[in-house]
């Protein structure tokens, strides 16, 4: 009974304003710790009654978020590693154990980790412009807030007390239509950061839109070295050969089934990926697309699925896990919101030749979505440990998660 009347009450949230799922209040972000301002009465905003009445049956204080309804493989198991993250999207670690967490509600967190177990919370940045990017290089934490990247020197040393943050770039596009930027630092030493086409269908400046580009850690000598990608929200460098993958979301208002989003492979900078004339590798776009064939771009490593959202990505390389996901590709699938039947909402794996040859995908973790369609969360990011267990964050539900491994 307690957890028929836990799921009905988040089915109840789904009719809230999607403001309130972002984490915004009427009250300005800086004020307050988003949790404390969560707790304190939803933000402003009034669910429905019932809703109210059955939370307060079911739980006094609040509502456990249903994990048990994630299905993995035989095996896996999934845990909630912490429901306090509000609005939670990209994560990174520090060498220290300190999980760092960009969000969509102008905060960015930090959660110090001991044994696979959150011990301490903290808020270390407030009042920023959608600050979802985090990226940990040489003792600094690198946050995107839209038209700016951002760095927080010696951080892991000054939780309670961060520094004020070093602006290493801050003329990057201002338009938030896929403004908040997924970030990583490559092989090479630079920071990529891309940027997303301001629109849904439309031919910007391939230099600074629909593209992504790299930066020295300093900022400087920023550069556009791939084209042709609508938004990507999640990129990884191949073990071994050190090559380029990345996800990229497909055009929407074209159907139900057209076009996929795509996981590309880019093994050499200079390669265009179709963007506004080509989606999903094989279809034409009904404005641009006479202007040039499909034929002309390099086509997707795996086609994902319409409208999936697939966004954060990383290559696994921990030993928890069976052998066989070893240099496998997990992505995050935040799901769809303009397809007739709903997509997406899980986690899937690709699983690929060392040379990017034969890829193919697998679902890994589903049951965010209900079979009535009603959805409590939305993976946005995975991120593995170094005990080799894997995170999923999500934003909808607040949470991040850990998937751990014990033979059956």
């Amino acid at each position: 009974m307690k957890s028929a009347l836990i799921a009905l009450f988040l089915r109840s949230l789904n009719s809230l304003p999607r403001r309130l799922h972002r984490g915004l209040h009427d009250e300005p972000s800086h004020k307050r710790d988003p949790l404390e301002r969560r707790r304190s009465g939803l933000g402003g905003f009034r669910p429905p009654i019932l809703a109210v009445l059955m939370l307060a049956i079911a739980l006094p204080a609040s509502a456990a978020l249903p994990v048990e309804r994630i299905r993995l493989p035989p095996g896996f198991h999934i845990e909630v590693l912490s429901d306090e993250v509000p609005s939670v999207r990209e994560m990174a670690l520090s060498p220290n154990g300190i999980l760092y967490a960009g969000s969509l509600d102008g905060h960015v967190y930090a959660l110090e980790l001991r044994d696979g177990r959150v011990t301490a919370r903290h808020v270390i940045a407030s009042g920023l412009d959608d600050p979802a990017g985090v990226a940990w290089h040489d003792g600094a934490l690198y946050v995107s807030a839209v038209s700016r990247i951002l760095r927080y020197d010696a951080i892991d040393s000054h939780l309670n007390d961060p520094p004020k943050p070093v602006i290493i770039n801050d003329k990057l596009p201002p338009e938030h239509h896929h403004g908040w930027k997924f970030i990583a630092f490559g092989p090479d030493g630079k920071l990529y950061v891309p940027q997303g086409a301001p629109c849904n269908i439309c031919k910007p400046d391939p230099d600074r839109y629909a593209m992504l580009g790299r930066m020295d850690p300093d900022g400087s000598h920023y550069e556009t070295i791939e084209r042709g990608i609508r938004n990507t929200v999640g990129f990884a460098w191949q073990p071994g050969n050190h090559e380029l993958w990345f996800t990229d979301n497909g055009r929407d208002l074209l159907g139900d089934d057209v076009p996929d989003d795509k996981l590309n492979h880019a093994p050499r900078a200079g390669m265009n990926f179709g963007y506004p004339y080509c989606h999903g590798g094989d279809t034409s776009d009904p404005e641009f697309g006479k202007e040039h064939p499909c034929s002309d771009f390099t086509p997707p490593a795996v086609k994902l699925g319409a409208h999936v959202a697939s966004l954060g990505m990383r290559f696994y390389t921990g030993s928890m896990f069976p052998s066989d996901y070893r240099d496998n590709i997990f992505i995050a699938e935040h799901g769809s919101w303009n397809r007739s039947k709903k997509s997406g909402y899980r986690v899937v794996r690709i699983i690929t030749n060392p040379d990017g040859s034969s890829a193919h995908q697998e679902v890994f973790a589903q049951g965010w979505l209900m079979p009535d369609e009603s959805t409590w969360g939305r993976p946005d990011d995975v991120l593995p440990l170094s005990d080799g267990s894997l995170l999923i964050s999500d934003d909808y539900a607040g949470a991040i998660y850990r998937v751990t491994y014990a033979a059956p």
